[in-house]
């Protein structure tokens, strides 16, 4: 939660994410901190350097979570909590990262070290996970699933 707080921050969200006001606030911080509006040894140009790779990331990243974004995977994410199992799972702070029995893996923010050791105590973890994490924390397809896809 920590990671959407910063990037809602960035992007002076508050509250629902839109993706029409986060497009045109995305551009006016391209503008902003492009690298090339500094001048080589500018001390600023490192800055816009780091800024530059936070505008990108979190843009992907809050689009990846907007609800007009997942409305449009709905369906998609549906079949696959319902259908496929689980392969594997990590779990590093509040981040939760489940591959699926197909190969994709999902992100859930804000799963607490409780529920973690609830699904790796539980006899039926698909089950635990379907009951208690898939309808419950925020969520987004991870980006490492995405760049596999793409390199295939």
């Amino acid at each position: 939660m920590k990671r959407v707080n910063e990037y809602k921050k960035l992007f002076e969200i508050e509250g629902t994410i839109e993706l029409a006001p986060l497009k045109k606030k995305y551009r006016d911080l391209v503008k902003e901190w492009h690298p090339d509006k500094f001048q080589e040894g500018d001390e600023k140009a490192a800055e816009a350097e780091v800024m530059g790779r936070s505008v990108v990331d979190g843009y992907h990243f809050l689009v990846s979570i907007a609800p007009e974004t997942k409305e449009a995977q709905k369906e998609e994410y549906k079949i696959l909590t319902t259908e496929s199992g689980i392969s594997d799972f990590k779990h590093k702070g509040q981040l939760l990262e489940i591959t699926f029995t197909d190969g994709s893996t999902y992100e859930y923010f804000g799963v607490n070290h409780n529920v973690y050791a609830k699904l790796v105590n539980s006899d039926k973890p698909y089950r635990f996970a379907k009951r208690s994490i898939f309808g419950t924390f925020l969520y987004r397809r991870s980006k490492k699933a995405q760049l596999q896809e793409e390199e295939a």
